[in-house]
């Protein structure tokens, strides 16, 4: 293996994920997260094996639609709708391959936890707090409607390893 950079690398232009209802899935973003809705694409789908090639998914697949959301001013959410036969409907977890998560950055941890569990979202744990060269954040994480992991990260003071230390 070659050993470097990706060339021309300045950023992460988006994070997609499927969801099992669109519109579920609207209803958060805008009104937990507070995403700005862009607009939406689709359907697709072909007779051949251009969904394999490309995306990696049965060729029979349909996309129903796909919504791209701006949140935060930045970061671009593309949120797919898929048919397919062989498609699997459980959520990974952290500790299985494919598990992820989306980490938001929030000025008031508290704050943010309360609104959450206000609107009945279900936040796992209380907030804890890190220490070693990410002394200085607090996190939690919490759950979208469908199951999806998400994180809420907190450090107005920056981290330890920011700062020179550990």
């Amino acid at each position: 293996m070659v050993s470097g950079t990706l060339p021309g690398l300045t950023g992460i232009d988006h994070i997609g994920f499927t969801v099992p209802d669109l519109d579920q899935a609207h209803r958060f973003l805008i009104e937990v997260i507070g995403c700005e809705y862009m607009y939406s694409l689709g359907p697709f789908q072909h007779d051949d094996d251009w969904m394999r090639e490309h995306l990696a998914v049965d060729p029979r697949a349909v996309m129903r639609q796909l919504h791209f959301y701006r949140c935060g001013g930045q970061a671009i959410f593309e949120v797919f709708a898929y048919e397919a036969d062989d498609r699997r409907t459980e959520q990974p977890r952290n500790s299985d391959v494919g598990g992820h998560h989306v980490a938001l950055y929030v000025d008031d941890l508290d704050a943010a936890v309360a609104f959450l569990r206000e609107r009945g979202i279900t936040v796992l744990g209380d907030p804890t707090a890190s220490s070693g060269p990410s002394q200085g954040q607090r996190w939690v994480y919490f759950l979208s409607p469908w199951g999806m992991q998400w994180e809420l990260v907190s450090y107005p003071d920056g981290k330890a390893f920011d700062r020179g230390a550990s």
